[in-house]
């Protein structure tokens, strides 16, 4: 789940929660991205410009150890047509959920069948994710959701890709075959 940002580094955004103050009745949360780490994010993320990041969360403790964050995160982000690199404006609107438990909890441990297999559900909820020491970074955990949920080949309405043309194969006679200079190399002998 944690992105390495190197030695000391804090990520762009960042929502720190003391997992000790934490209650069983969820507490409601609003976290808003500032300029400095919207740039941060855009750097990240390798688009143009993130306008904005947003988020409304519920934290509340899971089982007796554990966390749970879930809510709604809403981002527009600029990025570069693959197309034509002119700007390409995107809308995120994503809700997640997600469980935290400390390292070396049960409740981390991956579910195996009879015959050791591991066992996923791919409608079911994700697997805890572990933290060590009092903290988990909310703000992480949104910027994760939202990075995600990134286009990776945005493009502009009503762009094509028509310059590239697959090879039929009947240029390809005309051209030699790069194993051509091979072909008398064993009647030299």
């Amino acid at each position: 789940m944690t992105q390495e940002h190197g030695r000391g580094e804090r990520p762009p955004f960042s929502y720190p929660v003391r997992v000790g103050h934490i209650s069983a009745n969820a507490v409601s949360v609003h976290v808003e991205a500032a300029p400095r780490e919207l740039t941060g994010l855009a750097k990240l993320w390798n688009v143009l410009d993130v306008k904005s990041l947003k988020a409304d969360l519920q934290i509340a403790r899971w089982k007796k150890d554990g966390v749970r964050i879930k809510g709604r995160v809403e981002a527009a982000i600029e990025q570069a047509c693959v197309v034509t690199l002119e700007p390409v404006f995107s809308q995120i609107d994503e809700t997640f959920e997600q469980v935290f438990v400390p390292e070396g909890s049960k409740l981390a441990r991956l579910v195996l069948s009879d015959t050791a297999e591991m066992v996923l559900d791919p409608e079911g909820p994700d697997l805890p994710e572990t933290f060590t020491g009092d903290t988990i970074d909310a703000g992480e955990v949104v910027a994760e959701v939202v990075a995600l949920a990134i286009d990776p080949y945005p493009r502009k309405a009503s762009v094509e890709f028509s310059a590239h043309i697959e090879s039929d194969g009947s240029t390809d006679e005309r051209k030699p075959s790069p194993f051509a200079v091979l072909k008398d190399w064993k009647k030299q002998d």
